[in-house]
């Protein structure tokens, strides 16, 4: 057995000379990318010379005693260097070559991933979505064929498994530091104001995105599930075990080859039912995680309208009375005697005489007569006669016209019309929408097409419709978020596509019979 010391590889991180071993590590990470794989005392002493702007920064002496500890640590392996050996002198002085070992590699690896994560700020990928969407088009078109490439569905498999997973990774980590955000947790409120509205507006933008998107998203995996994609996982965790084993025709390859097989399908159907449940609701219980997201969004859009609403006011000055008596207790913790604390108290809580005086214009013309310093003392000053009007009854009353009190009809009328219009046009888009029973989807817009109000009503309740539909099924309903519509969804043809002109362009998509029901108007006349 071996003696040897195990591994420590990071045991430089907290080393008392961290930083060096830092840089000397990242020195031998850079030369391996530039395929050099020795380097002597000398080498790392140089490039750490180019990176400093002392150039006496970093001692040869130094350098070398950083590198022996670190192969004291195996995160570098000293060789002999004989390379350089002109004299017998030269061949008895230690010399050495280093490199990286594979614990060395390991750790800086590991190490860049946790600082990358760390450093991460999630986005809402739109982007993502299209991606998504393009790649299990093709893979529809794989899984319609007969003998579909295996080399191809493996591919498209990968691809789409990976863009997934940075969708996922990038929204969870988008959400909680927006959350950090609005806590104030990780930047101050000068920065928060100055973004804010992009933010709301990237937000509204990934949630139209994900309506738009993610109904043709669930409507392709709701097709794949009908072709039987699970031949296609089955191909592609074969491919995976073909990789994995070697091929053979012994007994024990071909049971090491079943059993990585079976290993690789279990992740692949993992992975496609965690795609699955992200853009398809199981039942009305479990929504999709795409519909989860959307609500989260719409929440942290109502999160940032509160905090901006709390930072004005806490510009403008308000405060309440705990805050109050808070700032109060800090004056008497500070108090440096009991007759000091006294003083606070009769200022505080007004236990003496208190006078509201009011300076007219005859005081005002004595004083400036008397054109007195401002280091006059109270006692040598001109008296302030006060009214006995004010000294009876605590009231004065000013002479001339009161304060008139601003009109703002007009202002209440502009934001009753403005509401009004905006209930006006849902109301129509409502109207517009709601069908007298079971239609053919190209039969909605009719020959005029759809307006942009109609058409963006239209979109959300059909991607709550796609949202809430069962994987396996046809049929699905749902209604809107604020209870005003419910539309019943039927899938007809998945091979018929129509399209439906707006103003915005062409939408396009599978032929389905939709129903939708103004649940205002139908309550109405109930």
């Amino acid at each position: 057995m071996s003696d040897a010391p195990p591994p420590q590889p990071f045991a430089y991180l907290q080393a008392p000379n961290a930083a060096l071993y830092g840089q000397v590590l990242a020195v031998f990470a850079q030369a391996r990318e530039r395929f050099i794989v020795h380097l002597r005392p000398e080498d790392v002493a140089a490039e750490l010379r180019q990176g400093s702007d002392d150039a006496a920064a970093v001692p040869v002496e130094a350098v070398g005693a950083a590198l022996e500890k670190l192969v004291e640590w195996s995160n570098l392996r000293a060789d002999a260097d004989t390379g350089r050996v002109t004299s017998v002198e030269d061949f008895h002085r230690a010399r050495y070559l280093y490199q990286l070992t594979r614990h060395g590699q390991a750790a800086l690896r590991a190490i860049a991933v946790y600082e990358q994560a760390l450093g991460q700020r999630g986005q809402l990928q739109s982007v993502a979505l299209a991606d998504i969407a393009e790649q299990l088009g093709s893979l529809l078109v794989l899984a319609q064929a007969e003998d579909p490439d295996p080399a191809k569905t493996h591919l498209l498999l990968l691809q789409i498994a990976e863009r997934f997973g940075s969708l996922a990774d990038n929204a969870q980590a988008f959400m909680a530091s927006l959350r950090r955000t609005i806590d104030f947790q990780d930047g101050d409120e000068e920065a928060f104001i100055a973004y804010k509205d992009r933010l709301v507006e990237y937000i509204e933008r990934f949630i139209a995105d994900l309506a738009g998107r993610g109904a043709q998203i669930a409507d392709l995996l709701t097709r794949l599930n009908a072709a039987d994609v699970q031949r296609l996982l089955v191909t592609a965790a074969r491919r995976e075990a073909g990789d994995a084993v070697p091929d053979s025709d012994e007994p024990e390859a071909e049971q090491a080859r079943a059993e990585a097989t079976q290993a690789a399908l279990i992740a692949w159907e993992n992975r496609w039912r965690g795609l699955a449940d992200w853009f398809l609701s199981r039942s009305t219980r479990q929504p999709s995680q795409a519909k989860l997201l959307r609500g989260a969004a719409v929440s942290a859009i109502t999160g940032l309208v509160n905090t901006v609403a709390a930072l004005n006011e806490r510009r403008g000055g308000r405060s309440d009375r705990s805050a109050d008596f808070r700032a109060l207790a800090r004056f008497f913790a500070q108090a440096p005697d009991d007759a000091a604390a006294h003083r606070l108290w009769r200022a505080a809580f007004a236990l003496t005489p208190a006078r509201h005086l009011t300076v007219d214009a005859a005081t005002e013309a004595a004083w400036q007569d008397a054109d007195l310093a401002a280091t006059t003392p109270w006692a040598e000053a001109p008296p302030l006669e006060i009214s006995p009007r004010l000294r009876e009854t605590g009231s004065y009353e000013r002479r001339g016209m009161p304060t008139r009190v601003a009109d703002r009809t007009a202002a209440r009328q502009v934001l009753a019309e403005q509401v009004e219009l905006e209930a006006a046009q849902t109301a129509a888009a409502r109207a517009r929408l709601a069908t007298d029973g079971p239609v053919l989807l190209s039969e909605l817009a009719g020959p005029d097409g759809l307006d942009p109000h109609a058409f963006r009503l239209f979109l959300a309740v059909l991607g709550d419709a796609l949202s809430a539909r069962v994987p396996g099924e046809s049929e699905s309903s749902a209604l809107t978020g604020d209870g005003t519509m419910e539309v019943r969804l039927k899938l007809v043809d998945p091979d018929t596509v129509v399209e439906i002109p707006t103003a915005d362009g062409v939408l396009s998509g599978p032929e389905h019979i939709i129903e939708i029901i103004d649940l205002v108007s139908t309550g109405s006349a109930a």
